[in-house]
Formats: C-alpha cells, sequence, structure tokens
C-alpha cells in the first residue's frame, strides 16, 4: 500500500487563531440578505432574553403588594415575550442553517472545481482520498460551524455582554466583585485552547490519511485479495484509524477540562457572590426582586460563557478544517492557462511538434524521462512510439496532452505552443485510449457518450461497430443501458477497452492518441479493432505507443526511444534492415514467437 503525503507531526502551517474562518467570507457574500435576517433574529431573540428577567423582577417585589390584575398583567406580557422568543428562535434557526447548507455546497463545489482541473503533478503530492476526506469531513465540520455554532456563539457574546450591562445596573457591587473573575475564568481559554487547536488539526489530518488508506484499497481490493494482502490492509487501516482515534481522545480529553474548569470557575464564582448579595437583601440594601433578577442575570452569563468555552473548540476543528480546504483552494498548479491564451486556426490539421524537449517526472526529480527531443508528426501522419518500458514512450502522450509542461524545449499543435493555449482549447482536438481504460459506474451507452456529449444514440452504435463492440454490448442484459459497475467491474478488459476506442472514435478529433489501445483484447477482436483504428487513422494525425510490434508495423513513420531519446525512425521494413533496438525487439517477438502476428 502507498503512503499518504499526510504526517501530522512534521512542520507545517497551522491556523494560528479562529480568524482563519474569514477565509469563509467571500462564501457568505453573496448570501448578505441571509446574514442580515441571521442576524437581526438573533439579536431580537438575545434582546427578549434579557428583557425576562426584568419582568420577574417586578413580579416578585409586586407579589405580596400588588393587586391580581397587575399580577395578571404581569403574566400575560410574559407569555407574550415567550411567543416572541419561539418565533424569533424558530426564524434564527431557519436562516442560519439554510445559509450553512448553501455556504458549504457552494464550498464544496469551489474545491471539487479546482481540484478536477489540477495537473497529475498535484496528484503526486496528495492522495484522493485526502482530498474526498476534505471535501466531505472537513466541510460537514464547518456546516456545523456555520448552521449552528457561529450563531449561538454571537448570541451568547450578545447575553453576556447585555447580562453583564444588566447586572452592573442591578447591583454595581456584586457585578464588580463577578467581574474579577473574569481573568481566572479567561487564562485556562487560551492555554487551553492553543493545545485544542492543534489537536484538532492533527485529528483532521489522521481522519484524511485514513480516507485515502481506505480509498486505496477499496480501488485495489481485487489485487488486495489476489495476494491475500487483507490481514496486512486490516492492520494499516486499522493503525492509521486508531491514531486517529488517539488524536481524538486527546482533542476530547482536553476540551473536557477546559470546560470543567471554566464552569466551575463561574458557577462558584456566582454562588460566592450571591451569598453577598443575600446579606445585602437581609440588611435592607436591595430588594428580594432585584436580587432575584441579578441571579437570573448571573445564571445567563454564566451559561453564556460555558456555552461560548464549548462552542470555542467547535470554532478550533472548524479553523483547521477552513485552513485545509483554504489550501486546496489555493493550491499552485505546476501547469497553468496563460492570461491571454492563443488559439487555433480552423481546422485543426494536427501538426505536432517536439523542439529540445526535456522533461522529469516532479515524484522522479533525479530519473529524466526525456532528453532532447525533436519530432514533427505531419497532418494525418500515423506515427508509432515503440520500444523498452521505460523508455519515454507514454511520456510523449502525456506531454502532448499537457498534463505536464516539459523542463525545456516546447510543444505546439499546428504551430501554436500548448502553453500558450488554454488547455481545453487544443484538447478538445485530442481523442484518447489510454492503456488502462477509464470505465465510469454508468451504463455502456454513457461511458461511450462521454467522449462527446451531445452524440446521438445511433451515433454512440455507430461508433461502437467500429470498435467491434456493438455485438457484447447488445448481448448485455439492458443492451447499452446496462450499468456496468463501479470502474466496469461487470466487463471483461477486453470489452472494456473496445469501450474506451468507441469513445475515442466518437470523439472524432484530429489527433488521435492511443496508448497500449489493444492490449487486452484478444487476437480475434484485435483484428477488428485495428481495422477500426487503420480506417480511423486515415484521415487523422495517429499516435500510437504499442509493445507489440505486429500493431505498427502499417504505420506511416515507427519511432524507437530508448531512455529518453529517440535511437532511430523509419518504416517497418527499413528499421528492421537497419539492426540495432528495434530490429532486436522485432526478432524477439516475431522469430521467438512472443508476439505473433
Amino acid at each position: 500500500m502507498a503512503n499518504t503525503s499526510v504526517n501530522p507531526n512534521e512542520e507545517r502551517a497551522k491556523s494560528k487563531q479562529i480568524g482563519v474562518l474569514g477565509a469563509l467570507w467571500p462564501f457568505l457574500q453573496p448570501y448578505r440578505i441571509l446574514v442580515f435576517g441571521a442576524l437581526l433574529a438573533l439579536v431580537l431573540t438575545a434582546a427578549i432574553s434579557l428583557v425576562l428577567p426584568l419582568a420577574v423582577r417586578r413580579v416578585v417585589d409586586n407579589f405580596e403588594v400588588g393587586s391580581s390584575d397587575v399580577l395578571d398583567q404581569y403574566f400575560a406580557a410574559a407569555l407574550g415575550i415567550a411567543l416572541l422568543l419561539a418565533l424569533g428562535t424558530a426564524l434564527r434557526y431557519a436562516l442560519v442553517t439554510r445559509l450553512g447548507e448553501r455556504v458549504v455546497a457552494d464550498l464544496r463545489i469551489a474545491v471539487f472545481d479546482r481540484v478536477i482541473g489540477m495537473s497529475p503533478a498535484f496528484f503526486e503530492r496528495i492522495m484522493t482520498g485526502e482530498v474526498l476526506s476534505r471535501i466531505t469531513t472537513d466541510t460537514t465540520l464547518i456546516l456545523s460551524v456555520i448552521g449552528s455554532s457561529i450563531s449561538i456563539a454571537l448570541r451568547n457574546v450578545l447575553i453576556f455582554i447585555g447580562g453583564l450591562v444588566l447586572m452592573l445596573f442591578t447591583s454595581p457591587k456584586l457585578t464588580l466583585l463577578v467581574l474579577l473573575l473574569v481573568p481566572a475564568v479567561v487564562v485556562p481559554i487560551l492555554v487551553l485552547g492553543r493545545r485544542l487547536r492543534k489537536l484538532s488539526r492533527e485529528n483532521q489530518d489522521w481522519i484524511a490519511a485514513s480516507s485515502g488508506n481506505a480509498s486505496e484499497a477499496l480501488l485495489s481490493v481485487q489485487t488486495v485479495q489476489a495476494f491475500t494482502h487483507e490481514a496486512q490492509s486490516r492492520g494499516a487501516f486499522t493503525d492509521v484509524t486508531e491514531k486517529s482515534f488517539d488524536a481524538a481522545r486527546r482533542r476530547v480529553t482536553t476540551r473536557a477540562v477546559m470546560t470543567a474548569i471554566v464552569i466551575f470557575l463561574v458557577f462558584s464564582g456566582v454562588v460566592g457572590v450571591l451569598w453577598i448579595g443575600a446579606w445585602d437583601v437581609r440588611s435592607g440594601l436591595m430588594s428580594t426582586g432585584s436580587l432575584v433578577q441579578f441571579v437570573i442575570y448571573s445564571v445567563m452569563v454564566a451559561g453564556a460563557v460555558g456555552a461560548l468555552s464549548e462552542i470555542w473548540g467547535e470554532l478550533q476543528r472548524a479553523a483547521g478544517a477552513t485552513e485545509r480546504l483554504i489550501e486546496l483552494l489555493n493550491a499552485d498548479d505546476t501547469v497553468t492557462d496563460p492570461g491571454a491564451p492563443a488559439s487555433l486556426s480552423s481546422p485543426v490539421r494536427g501538426e505536432i511538434t517536439f523542439s529540445g524537449v526535456q522533461f522529469t517526472y516532479p515524484a522522479r526529480p533525479d530519473a529524466q524521462a526525456l532528453h532532447d527531443v525533436n519530432l514533427t508528426i505531419a497532418p494525418g501522419e500515423t506515427v508509432a512510439l515503440v520500444g523498452p518500458s521505460g523508455a519515454g514512450k507514454t511520456t510523449i502522450i502525456q506531454l502532448i496532452q499537457r498534463f505536464y509542461d516539459p523542463d525545456a524545449g516546447h510543444i505546439a499543435l499546428d504551430g501554436v505552443p500548448l502553453d500558450r493555449m488554454a488547455r481545453t482549447e487544443f484538447r478538445r482536438q485530442i481523442a484518447l485510449v489510454p492503456q488502462d481504460p477509464v470505465i465510469f459506474a454508468t451504463s455502456a451507452r454513457e461511458n461511450i457518450r462521454f467522449g462527446r456529449p451531445g452524440a446521438t444514440d445511433a451515433e454512440i452504435e455507430a461508433a461502437a461497430q467500429a470498435a467491434a463492440a456493438h455485438d457484447f454490448i447488445s448481448a448485455l442484459p439492458d443492451g447499452y443501458d446496462t450499468y456496468v459497475g463501479e470502474r466496469g467491474v461487470m466487463l471483461s478488459g477486453g470489452q472494456k477497452q473496445r469501450i474506451a476506442i468507441a469513445r475515442a472514435i466518437l470523439r472524432d478529433a484530429p489527433v488521435l492518441l492511443l496508448d497500449e489501445a489493444t492490449s487486452a483484447l484478444d487476437a480475434e477482436s484485435e483484428r477488428a479493432v485495428q481495422r477500426a483504428v487503420d480506417q480511423l487513422s486515415q484521415d487523422r494525425t495517429t499516435v500510437i505507443v504499442a509493445h507489440r510490434l505486429a500493431t505498427v508495423k502499417k504505420a506511416d513513420r515507427i519511432i524507437v526511444m530508448d531512455q529518453g531519446q529517440i535511437v532511430a525512425q523509419g518504416t517497418h521494413d527499413a528499421l528492421v534492415a537497419e539492426g540495432g533496438l528495434y530490429a532486436r525487439l522485432a526478432r524477439l517477438q516475431f522469430t521467438d514467437g512472443i508476439a505473433a502476428e
């Protein structure tokens, strides 16, 4: 199993404060009306909550001296306030929850939009499973914060501030005694909050590592089972999951300790202050109603502090999640589109030019993949790339699609350098059949239509017939509408390859790239597909990568590559007569019968 790129113990940038949540503001801006409505409802409910103790004070102070009508009015007013509080709270919940769902949906879309366009070099640095974890787990944390925690935090801040002001209005002496407790409460929040933030980020990193590990194992489940690697895979997943749990356990413990300390200090302080207040009532320095009012405000303020200490942990986790998502949104890509892209002339002729190209894969900086490659492929020419494994053949295919940029030299289509065009501009002119065909979890019809989304059913079936795929697709339970399973698990290797070839035929692009396109086919299917490829390549530029030389004998030109360089080129007969690497490969395949024609 490959190791994940995540190491929570290594030094990396961490959010120093919850201010990193400010990075979410661009996603909130389009919904300013919702934000304003939620804030208005929040302020309204906080204000109503602060009014209730005033009514209680009047009831208590007038309980014995007031008339029955006055008491009835006070209780009726209390019911009215409760109704307003209920309506305001419901409105706040509806607006805030809708806002959270909308922002998180936009955030997920933005991250996916960014990642789906990243070059392969990006995925050499980060596992797909980790990206998916960030899109799902991290955005769920942010949803919790936007849809709940921030709203609750702001409400408790308002109650805390408003409660303190009204406590001061009720009894300045008792309020000053309460304020002396504030430093004792703030210090543990600051000290433990710093550790909590670190543990939250570490926990999220291990969750992402766990997701990446599971994704890799499940996507390769047949290989895992074939090599009886289940125990090792289970062990690796269990190990990383236990590390995630350990980080979560330490985070939960730290948060629990912080919450216990804060609540104990707050409520013990309040009890002490109320003890003094009780003596003031006995001494006639304040009324019973005033003490009850002060008690209620004290409980509200204490509750607000306790709630804020809990929410602080949620905000810390969300800050870590936000930071990880912003890393994806701000990730640098080694391949980018120019600010003012050039355009291809129409119609596209399909001339491909490599001029002094040198290239090294970012993940393998010590092994040069291509060295000083100069190659011109004429419009409509069929060129085959042959040579031993690692010679640079597939690298040529990847550079033509500009999945990477060369370290030196340039590559051009119809004389226009690829790096001067938008990638979608020239990729529309290319059809690809990869060595490992990609089959999506949908119907056979939609898999072929992937090559040209606007194609009709008749065009799809014509492409399938040209790729020798029509007969086996028609024999499927629902024909072209048969669901082929994740990664095409219901199909054989040859059937997957023929669907991939049909997809390329349907695309009808002026440049056709075939990377071992017939490697998974039986002899009969290979002949049928080869006839289709021969016919398809007549009117377009075709680049074929093949180990089996029988499939490239008819190419207009054969390029022989070795160790990242072009060592020979010519027709099959000329290269055999010339001797050298190609002649040796041909002798091995044809004479020794390793790959009979």
